[in-house]
């Protein structure tokens, strides 16, 4: 996009054209403005990592199989048997069948088909227009290449899917142009239009799928019913949660942004950007842009228990972990970062605020009876943030430290430590010198809780 968002025609005002493929009539074209140049790999006949092999059409500028205005555009309509109707395969099933007789085949088909029916009903109401569209016609309505449009899709983690398949309604032309249209006027580059919008199909990917999976688990657990039955059942339950979830999204997104925006604001009025006392460097030299507190939690012996666990007992102990995890890093001004199994990863503003977290994620899990104890460790120092997660010396030092630390325990490192010295909430404990890969020696310390209640929890 931007320069490279042309109208598909060569520097003399003439549309550039390619040979045409063997056995094929010349296809008509479209506009081709693709928004990011061909990765070595997206050539014709090539690969990438992890992907799969390049269609050899998908470099060329967009092109239609036939006239739009002609195509039939409309999807086969299949149809779909709603349960108690009679066709010539699938024959009615009373109401008043007994368990024996629903237990059949001809019930299991029966409710199959029903199920069919409520998904085939909520993806109308999710998508909110018809399939209308192939993907080329989608990309030649957008105006873009069919290599741009693909780009897209694959950043908001669509399937690929073939010249044949139509799968594209109004809606989703809409936020191809909406994309596009934020390049085209500058509002975003080339690279960040893909970066976030590979974000947002990352994150409401993974957070469909714990949203199904808490909606599953609920009903398993309150209504009796199995987990293949729950799931069912959650076809024809969803419809009434569309809008309520889609409110909340909007109205956590908006707020966390500008939470985001304050913290800004905070770090640009107090000078929190500069107060990294014995790390690389100041604001303006450092080599690394944010100074921040790294954390670090892991479950002490979590592979060996979890071997133990059924099902339902590893569950809640993975969702009480994260939870109160997630729970005291937010009451302490932290962010959590992710989780990684049985492992933790959080930031915080301040050493000051990250010492505080770390010190109740010992204590909190220590004094838990289901959960095992924790590893935790804490370093100050300067990180990059990029894709939702954060890089550096700082994190690999942080990772180390915590499968050094014994459980229940909170170690951090002899630069953090001088940060906090003087403050009464804080006991440093100096250790021996350790050996720690990729680091040398190091002087560990392990930090106490002080003076102060330190964090207040619920």
């Amino acid at each position: 996009m931007g320069s490279d968002m042309d109208d598909g025609q060569d520097a003399g005002g003439q549309r550039a054209e390619s040979a045409p493929t063997p056995g094929r009539e010349p296809l008509p074209r479209t506009a081709a403005l693709p928004i990011l140049p061909p990765a070595p790999w997206q050539r014709a006949g090539e690969t990438g990592p992890g992907q799969e092999p390049a269609d050899p059409e998908a470099v060329e500028p967009v092109t239609d199989r036939a006239d739009p205005e002609s195509a039939d555009l409309e999807p086969p309509d299949h149809g779909s048997t709603p349960t108690g109707t009679s066709t010539g395969s699938l024959p009615q099933l009373s109401p008043d069948a007994g368990p024996e007789t629903r237990a059949l085949p001809l019930a299991q088909a029966l409710e199959r088909e029903k199920v069919k029916e409520s998904a085939q009903d909520l993806e109308k109401l999710l998508l909110g227009a018809k399939r209308t569209m192939r993907r080329r016609e989608a990309a030649a309505a957008a105006g873009i290449s069919l290599l741009s449009a693909r780009k897209l899709w694959r950043a908001l983690g669509f399937p690929n899917l073939g010249d044949d398949d139509v799968a594209f309604t109004e809606v989703d032309l809409e936020a191809l142009r909406t994309i596009v249209g934020n390049v085209r006027s500058s509002v975003l580059t080339e690279e960040a239009a893909v970066s976030i919008t590979r974000s947002i199909g990352q994150m409401t990917d993974r957070m469909v799928v714990w949203q199904i999976e808490a909606l599953v688990e609920d009903m398993v657990q309150n209504q009796g019913v199995s987990d293949p039955e729950a799931r069912r059942r959650l076809v024809d339950r969803l419809p009434d949660l569309v809008d309520p979830l889609e409110k909340l999204l909007v109205y956590s997104w908006r707020r966390q942004l500008n939470a985001a925006v304050h913290r800004l604001g905070v770090r640009a009025e107090t000078g929190l950007a500069s107060s990294e006392e014995g790390r690389d460097g100041s604001e303006d030299d450092a080599p690394l842009p944010l100074a921040r507190a790294v954390g670090f939690a892991d479950l002490v012996s979590y592979t060996s228990l979890s071997r133990r666990m059924n099902e339902r007992t590893l569950a809640q102990t993975v969702q009480r972990f994260e939870n109160k995890c997630a729970e005291i890093i937010s009451i302490g001004g932290g962010r959590l970062v992710k989780t990684i199994g049985d492992e933790v990863l959080f930031i915080a503003e301040t050493p000051q605020a990250g010492a505080q977290i770390s010190l109740t994620l010992a204590t909190e899990f220590a004094d838990d009876d289901f959960l095992p104890k924790a590893r935790v460790s804490i370093v100050w120092g300067r990180i990059l943030s990029r894709l939702g997660d954060v890089y550096g010396p700082t994190v690999n030092l942080a990772s180390r430290l915590t499968a050094l630390a014994d459980p229940g325990t909170v170690w951090t490192d002899s630069v953090t430590a001088g940060t906090l010295e003087g403050d009464d909430r804080f006991v440093l404990d100096p250790q021996p010198t350790t050996q720690v890969r990729g680091f040398g020696d190091i002087n560990p310390v392990v930090l106490s809780m002080g003076e102060g209640a330190g964090l207040v929890l619920d």
